[in-house]
């Protein structure tokens, strides 16, 4: 292969999007892993492009002042926290700095208004919701793979000086023996290694979910090495268990859902009472199978071993339903402060008409009920709806309506005429933003005000440019809702 060329002491100056590095290297932009801004590194260029390239940190010569000691052992191999090592005041102004550049590149803004973003009171165990996966090829440091390496020549050993035995015999014990410990050091409940789709980390300790999570995860992997119960197999998806969905409450309820690749029903039910036995407290459990290419659990049925089928979250008075398949926002404490900002923004008054796009669970629109004179909500996804029907009624809301569909066939011109001209409209797509004909749609309906919630500013920027026929952005605020990630949440006001 040709050689990957390194070059010597490069500075790195800045962070660019999806949080990698950035240094110039011959005048070319080089986005680097593995480094901070302020490094002084010697880095292997990988890829190369025409107005880019990328490359990886090598060896650090000099190190940033913006660096902190991590907090997790897992810390580098872990795909779940990438900015341990940059101080918390820094991530935030890089986020900052990653909304102003987006709305400027992207959106058309000469000068954005961007205010200020909103940091988060805690910034670790701060996540309700997290998906773990089981694997049978989990990452193995150097000291794992030199104890398997011992295992295997022990075993290789005793069936050279043992030969006067029946061959057969040895190499049956020998193969049992090495099996047996092979598949003990390879398999794996975590998270994914960093770019690795079938790799995973065995996470001893995770600090992004308060308790039971650790518990739950450890004592489920315990049980299911101890039982020999298959894991997963992420290249020929084959194996039995496949994730562990882990969802909390700050009101201290808990869902376990247990996703199978197979089924098997002694050793599910095997599975699943050992961990109604060892955590009675648990609100939840529940289980699905899922054979299927990928993980999404979202087309299949999930069966309710024991408990409720769903969690009550409260908000400032308000509860919300939350079944297996609903979307909450993930941080809770920074979602208040969220739907704070959508609700100043609105600057509702009592009597306007608000249309909630991809509403969910209705949690916006319950949040700006009481200030308006009705409330529609429109989610593409039938069991989020049938929550927020439920959430309303828990609340005693009665001016907010709920429609299933896609946003694009749903409101057109008849559904406006029916339910009203919207005078704010709140949108809160998923990363991918906002589908042209939406945009469309939105601008057909001429509401006087947008609130745009985005966790992609890239996405929402694009979308912002496209609406800019007939609205100016007024106002630009982050929210970190991922501390020690490059994730961030913003909310924009759109003006006629």
């Amino acid at each position: 292969r040709k050689t990957k060329p390194v070059f010597k002491r490069v500075e790195i100056t800045g962070i660019g999007t999806g949080g990698k590095a950035i240094a110039r290297i011959n005048d070319l932009v080089t986005f680097v892993s593995n480094a901070l801004p302020g490094d002084v590194a010697d880095i292997r260029v990988h890829k190369k492009r025409s107005s880019y390239q990328e490359g990886s940190a090598v060896r650090i010569h000099e190190h940033s002042d913006l660096r902190t000691d991590p907090f997790c052992r897992h810390f580098g191999v872990c795909g779940g926290c990438r900015w341990q090592d940059l101080q918390y005041e820094s991530q935030l102004k890089f986020k900052q700095q990653e909304v102003y550049d987006a709305l400027q590149r992207i959106g058309g803004l000469k000068e954005p208004p961007v205010l200020p973003i909103v940091p988060a009171d805690e910034t670790r165990f701060y996540r309700n919701k997290l998906e773990f996966a089981f694997s049978n090829r989990r990452w193995l440091d150097v000291s794992e793979i030199k104890k398997q390496d011992a295992t295997e020549s022990v075993a290789q050993e005793t069936s050279e000086t043992t030969k006067q035995e029946s061959p057969a015999t040895i190499k049956q014990e020998s193969s049992k023996t090495t099996g047996q410990d092979n598949q003990v050091m390879s398999n794996g409940l975590g998270l994914h290694v960093r770019g690795m789709f079938d790799k995973i980390v065995d996470l001893q300790e995770c600090h992004l979910q308060p308790e039971p999570s650790n518990s739950i995860r450890r004592a489920v992997r315990e049980y299911a090495l101890e039982h020999g119960l298959g894991f997963f197999d992420q290249r020929r998806h084959t194996g039995f268990l496949r994730n562990l969905v882990i969802r909390t409450t700050t009101t201290g309820e808990a869902m376990v859902i247990v996703s199978f690749g197979e089924d098997s029903e002694e050793e599910r039910e095997g599975l699943l009472g050992h961990v109604r036995k060892q955590f009675p407290e648990l609100t939840s459990l529940m289980y699905l199978v899922n054979p299927k290419g990928n993980d999404s659990i979202y087309d299949r049925e999930i069966l309710l071993h024991s408990g409720r089928d769903h969690l009550v979250e409260e908000l400032e008075g308000l509860r919300f339903r939350i079944g297996p398949k609903s979307f909450f926002q993930t941080n809770t404490r920074q979602a208040l402060k969220l739907y704070g900002l959508v609700k100043e923004h609105a600057g509702l008054t009592g009597s306007e008409t608000v249309y909630d796009l991809y509403t969910g669970t209705g949690a916006i629109a319950c949040f700006l009920a009481g200030g308006a004179s009705k409330v529609v909500g429109i989610e593409s996804i039938e069991e989020a709806v049938e929550d927020a029907r439920v959430n309303a009624g828990l609340n005693k809301i009665e001016n907010c309506k709920f429609f299933a569909g896609d946003i694009m066939e749903v409101m057109d011109e008849a559904f406006v005429a029916e339910h009203g001209k919207p005078d704010v409209l709140v949108a809160d797509p998923p990363r991918a933003g906002m589908h042209k004909k939406v945009v469309q749609a939105i601008l057909d309906a001429a509401p006087s005000k947008i609130v745009y919630v985005s966790c992609n500013p890239a996405t929402q920027a694009r979308d912002i440019q496209l609406l800019g026929e007939k609205y100016r952005v007024t106002s630009a605020r982050p929210v970190d809702m991922f501390p020690h990630t490059y994730h961030v949440e913003n909310v924009c006001l759109l003006e006629c």
